[in-house]
C-alpha cells in the first residue's frame, strides 16, 4: 500500500490494483544456487506460485468481489481491509520454502524507495529470537519507521505455549489471530441411525455415500505402536486394511496432527478420516478426502459404535456455512503467547485481529490437490491472516491522518480494542483447556477500526526513542550504528525501556516500588479534559500523577507517571490490569502487566 511518491508501475490490471511488482532472488542464489523451476512449481517473476502471498494481499487490499466462496463454502462478498488502496508486491519467498536475508533486505529497501504507506509482513523467525540488530525483520522494519512507514507483522503460531510471540521489536505492530463466528459443520450418520456433527471444509465426493468405517488401532501396520496407529501418523497404518474405508484416528501429539492423519490415511488409499482431538475453530483442510474433526466424547462415542458392530458403515452430510451461532471473538489455539522472550519488558503482541478460517483469494495456478484443480479464493488459518487484517486498518488509518507516525497508527488500535467478546463478556483463549484471556494473549485486545479511527489520545514515539531503546539492550555501538545508519553514542539507562512510550506498561521484575512515565498526545477535540481510571493488577497497588489531564490550544502533550508498589513480599506471577482515560467520550486504554520478584533463585553446583 503506497503513498504519493512513484512507484516503478507495470501495466498489471484495469482497475490499477496492483500498481508495483518487484521479486528478490540474488540472495536465495547466493545462499543455494540457481533455482530449479523444473521439480518445483514456480515462476521467476512476482508471480505467486504458493498461494499465501495472494491470500494475504487480498486481506489487506483486496477489492470488492460478489458471490466469493471456496467450493460454495463462506458464500458471499468478499473485500479487503482497504479496498481503495493500491498494492506494490514485494516477493522474498519461494516455492522451496525459502526466503534470504539479503533479499528481505532488498525488499524492505525497495518498498522504502517507492514511498509505499503500510508494509504487511506475515514472515517470521521462531524463536530462539536474535538480536534485533541482527534480526532481518526488525532491521528492515526498523528503517521502513523511521521514514514514516507502519510495519505490521505475524506474531508467529506457535501457541499456546507462552513466551512463543516472535517480531518483537517495537516499532513494528505485532498482531495476533482471533476468531470469527463463522464455522463449517457437517453431520455424521452411523449405520444405527446415530447422528453427531463435526467441522469440516470438505464439499468434494464421497459426502453423501455411505462407507464402512475402521478404528485406526485395529488397521495398524506390523511395525507401529497403538500410540502412532491411533493418531494415524505417517507409516502407522495397513494399507491392506485401510483400503476403501474411512478411519477414526484419536489426536495423542500436536494440535495440527489431523493433517498428518489425512495424508497417512490416503496413503494407504483409505476414503475418509473422523478425527477426534481437542477441538478449537481451526479447522484442518483436506481435499482429496473428506476429514470431518470431532471433540473426543463424540470421538468416543464413534468409537463404541464402531467396535461393536459387524459392520459398521458411516455416511458424510455436505459441509455447510454457519454464522453467528458462535462466540467470538476468541483467542485462536495456535497463536503465539507472550511475553516476549527478547524484551519483557515491551509487551507481546500488540493486538489481535480475525486469523481463523479467512476467505481470500488464491492464486488460480496453484492447485490444492490432484483431484480439485484450481480455485479462486481459499479458507486458511494463521497469524499470516491476521497481519493483513491490521495492515488494512494501518492504509485506512493513514488515509484519514496522513500525518500521523507508526506509533500513532500502533497507539490508535491498541488502546481502543475491545477486551470483550460481542455479548459483552471477557474474551476468552483457546488452550487446553479454555481460558480467560490475558494480554499475553491478545496485546491490547481485538481491534476496533471504527473506534481506532477517533482514539483522543495517542501514545506517539519519534526515532530517537528507538535509538535510546536499543541503546538500552546493551549492543554495542557499532552494531547500533550499522543498524540505524549513524554514529550514535549511547547513555545506558537500564530504565528506558520501562519508559519507552508504548501503548502498554509491562514490568517483569517489580521490587517493592517503581515509577515509569508515559507521554500521550491529543488527537481529540482541542479542549477536553481525561480522568484516569485504574484496574490494578492484582498484588500490587498503582497510582497516576496526575490523574487529570487538561488539554488546551496551547497543551496538547502531557506527560504523567504511573507508580507500582507490590502488596506481599513473594515471588510472584504476571498479573493484568489496566489503565484507562476516559474524557466521557472517549476510552484510551493501556494493558497493565507486573510481575512481582523480591529475589532472584538461584542452584547452588
Amino acid at each position: 500500500m503506497r503513498r504519493r511518491r512513484k512507484v516503478q508501475c507495470f501495466q498489471l490490471q484495469q482497475d490499477r490494483k496492483i500498481i508495483g511488482a518487484k521479486w528478490f532472488l540474488k540472495g536465495y542464489q547466493a545462499e543455494y544456487g540457481k533455482m530449479n523451476t523444473t521439480d518445483i512449481h514456480e515462476y521467476m517473476s512476482a508471480r505467486d506460485a504458493v498461494g499465501h502471498g495472494t491470500h494475504t494481499a487480498s486481506t489487506a487490499a483486496g477489492a470488492l468481489v460478489p458471490d466469493a466462496s471456496f467450493r460454495g463454502l463462506a458464500s458471499g462478498v468478499a473485500r479487503g481491509g482497504a479496498p481503495r488502496a493500491r498494492l506494490a508486491v514485494y516477493k522474498v519467498c519461494w516455492a522451496t520454502g525459502d526466503c534470504t536475508s539479503a533479499d528481505i533486505l532488498a525488499a524492505f529497501d525497495a518498498a522504502i524507495h517507492d514511498g509505499v504507506d503500510v508494509l504487511s509482513v506475515s514472515l517470521g523467525q521462531a524463536p530462539p529470537l536474535p538480536a534485533y540488530v541482527d534480526d532481518v525483520l526488525a532491521i528492515g522494519s526498523f528503517h521502513a519507521v523511521v521514514r514514516g512507514i507502519t510495519v505490521v507483522c505475524s506474531a508467529g503460531n506457535s501457541g499456546p505455549y507462552s513466551e512463543t510471540v516472535i517480531n518483537s521489536a517495537p516499532w513494528v505492530l505485532t498482531v495476533a489471530a482471533g476468531t470469527i463466528d463463522r464455522t463449517f459443520l457437517a453431520k455424521i450418520t452411523l449405520g444405527n441411525n446415530s447422528t453427531y456433527v463435526g467441522q469440516t471444509m470438505y464439499s468434494g465426493k464421497h459426502a453423501a455415500t455411505s462407507m464402512r468405517i475402521v478404528y485406526a488401532e485395529d488397521v495398524s501396520s506390523d511395525n507401529a505402536d497403538d500410540t502412532d496407529a491411533r493418531s494415524c501418523t505417517a507409516g502407522s497404518l495397513n494399507a491392506t486394511l485401510v483400503k476403501g474405508n474411512v478411519v477414526l484416528c484419536f489426536q495423542t501429539r500436536g494440535q495440527r496432527a489431523s493433517q498428518v492423519a489425512v495424508e497417512t490415511v490416503k496413503k494407504a488409499r483409505g476414503v475418509g478420516v473422523i478425527f477426534a482431538q481437542f477441538l478449537t475453530k481451526d479447522i484442518a483442510s483436506a481435499f482429496d478426502i473428506p476429514l470431518i474433526q470431532v471433540d473426543y466424547q463424540v470421538g468416543t462415542a464413534i468409537l463404541a459404535y464402531t467396535t461393536s458392530t459387524r459392520n459398521p458403515t458411516v455416511q458424510f452430510g455436505s459441509a455447510k456455512t454457519i454464522l453467528g451461532e458462535l462466540i467470538g471473538p476468541e483467542v485462536a489455539y495456535f497463536s503465539s503467547r507472550g511475553p516476549s522472550s527478547l524484551t519483557p519488558s515491551i509487551l507481546k503482541p500488540d493486538i489481535t485481529a480475525p486469523g481463523v478460517n479467512i476467505l481470500a483469494s488464491w492464486s488460480p495456478s496453484v492447485a490444492l490437490s490432484s483431484a480439485m484443480g484450481s480455485v479462486n479464493f481459499k479458507i486458511d488459518s494463521g497469524t499470516s491472516m491476521s497481519c493483513p487484517h491490521i495492515s488494512g486498518v494501518a492504509a485506512l488509518l493513514k488515509s484519514m491522518h496522513p500525518n500521523w507516525s507508526p506509533a500513532a497508527v500502533k497507539s490508535a488500535m491498541v488502546t481502543t480494542a475491545n477486551v470483550r467478546d460481542e455479548y459483552g463478556f471477557e474474551m476468552v483463549s483457546e488452550a487446553a483447556p479454555y481460558k480467560q484471556a490475558n494480554p499475553f494473549d491478545y496485546g491490547g485486545g481485538h481491534v476496533d477500526p471504527n473506534r481506532a479511527a477517533h482514539p483522543g489520545l495517542v501514545y506517539d514515539m519519534r526515532p530517537s526513542d528507538y535509538v535510546r531503546f536499543l541503546c538500552s539492550m546493551g549492543y554495542n555501538n557499532s552494531a547500533i550504528a550499522s543498524m540505524v545508519q549513524q554514529h550514535t553514542p549511547c547513555q545506558h539507562s537500564p530504565k528506558s525501556q520501562l519508559n519507552l512510550n508504548v501503548p502498554s506498561i509491562t514490568i517483569p521484575e517489580l521490587r517493592g516500588k517503581l515509577s515509569v512515565s508515559r507521554t500521550v498526545t491529543n488527537v481529540g477535540p482541542v479542549t477536553s479534559k481525561y480522568r484516569a481510571r485504574v484496574e490494578a493488577p492484582p498484588g500490587v497497588n498503582v497510582t497516576v500523577n496526575p490523574s487529570l489531564l487538561t488539554f488546551n490550544s496551547t497543551v496538547n502533550r502531557l506527560t504523567f507517571k504511573v507508580a507500582f508498589q507490590a502488596k506481599l513480599k513473594v515471588q510472584g506471577r504476571y498479573t493484568f490490569g489496566s489503565l484507562t482515560w476516559e474524557d466521557g467520550t472517549h476510552t484510551v486504554r493501556i494493558p497493565l502487566v507486573v510481575r512481582t520478584m523480591i529475589n532472584r533463585f538461584y542452584v547452588n553446583a
